[in-house]
């Protein structure tokens, strides 16, 4: 079996996890110490989410932006592997894209994941002044982004003629340090048409949040993408991104599953900016929940259907340090 890994997601303000009497420039500070603190406890890898709106409240508070903070964690961190989980592909041109990827290898010494998808927070898209188009549109483009990217990634000059993009002489130099190229992540559930540019493209799939039985059944249609593009699905890393809500006794547990409902996170998004209460259950089913013991239990459901990568956010990391709980007692119990 594959070594199982694991990623921090350190705080950057979108899920209002920064501490808000502090000034950015403190709070940036606080962010550059997540960073090293995931490096130290030994997590694989940091992730930052691509986004520009805060969530579930729209409030006017601190968004640290994911490249230009990584970029900043790449010369702040030495081994860890950054990743984004993941990039909204419509934010960005890809060739632009490819430039900044590349750089950011560069800089940290070839430590980069490239994580993308289609892109779903309207809000952001409206607010920002892009085209939301439907889904089909946006994950065509997400397809041709891919290609574009591979390519300026490993040839000398691109010209590209799809549907949605026109690239003419592109050149970029300097190429990434990982050979051929970067990994590539794509995350998103989307059977008929996500799942299907996951085969053709990824290295790494992700599937945010659900339970065994959701993950289960996207890697069996991903398997069967694979088969009609003619892909070994043995070459594509199964990942999960989830929220861990984790202590060291339930009754604890309970109180910090009272607090996010609290705050407002058992909502679930409809758009331009609406969020709609979801009950607790149904909050609850997407996330790992429970003692040290019991988080184990629940992660090694997902090692048994494939999964080797997980990617995990714990809420106000800075505050509670339930991360620190989670590296000490629950990864031994999964990298056995």
């Amino acid at each position: 079996m594959e070594q199982i890994k694991f990623g921090l997601i350190v705080p950057q303000g979108w899920r209002l996890d920064l501490p808000e009497d502090l000034p950015p420039e403190d709070q940036f500070k606080s962010i550059v110490r997540a960073a090293r603190d995931a490096e130290h406890l030994r997590y694989d890898s940091i992730w930052l989410y691509d986004h520009f709106h805060t969530i579930p409240k729209i409030e006017n508070r601190s968004v640290f932006e994911c490249w230009t903070t990584l970029t900043a964690l790449a010369a702040e961190t030495d081994n860890a592997k950054l990743g984004q989980i993941v990039t909204c592909n419509s934010y960005r041109n890809p060739s632009l894209l490819a430039k900044q990827a590349s750089v950011l290898d560069v800089i940290s010494g070839g430590r980069l994941i490239f994580g993308i998808g289609a892109g779903w927070y309207e809000h952001e898209y409206l607010g920002y002044g892009y085209d939301f188009p439907r889904a089909a549109k946006r994950i065509g483009m997400l397809d041709e982004a891919v290609e574009i990217i591979k390519r300026m990634w490993t040839e000398p000059v691109v010209d590209f003629e799809g549907k949605y993009y026109k690239l003419h002489g592109a050149i970029n130099y300097p190429k990434p340090v990982q050979k051929p190229r970067p990994p590539i992540l794509i995350g998103g559930g989307g059977e008929k048409l996500t799942l299907r540019v996951v085969a053709k493209h990824a290295d790494i799939y992700n599937l945010g949040g659900g339970t065994p039985e959701d993950f289960e059944r996207k890697v069996r249609i991903l398997r069967e993408h694979c088969a009609s593009v003619k892909r070994d699905p043995n070459e594509i890393e199964l990942s999960f991104h989830t929220e861990v809500i984790i202590s060291e006794t339930e009754a604890e547990v309970r109180q910090l599953v009272q607090e996010l409902i609290e705050e407002g996170f058992n909502k679930s998004y409809r758009g331009k900016g609406i969020w709609e209460p979801i009950s607790k259950e149904q909050f609850l089913r997407g996330s790992i929940v429970g003692t040290p013991e019991q988080c184990a239990e629940q992660l090694k459901k997902f090692v048994e259907l494939g999964a080797t990568y997980f990617i995990l956010y714990f809420d106000k990391t800075i505050e509670r340090e339930t991360h620190k709980l989670f590296a000490k007692e629950v990864i031994p119990l999964i990298k056995v």
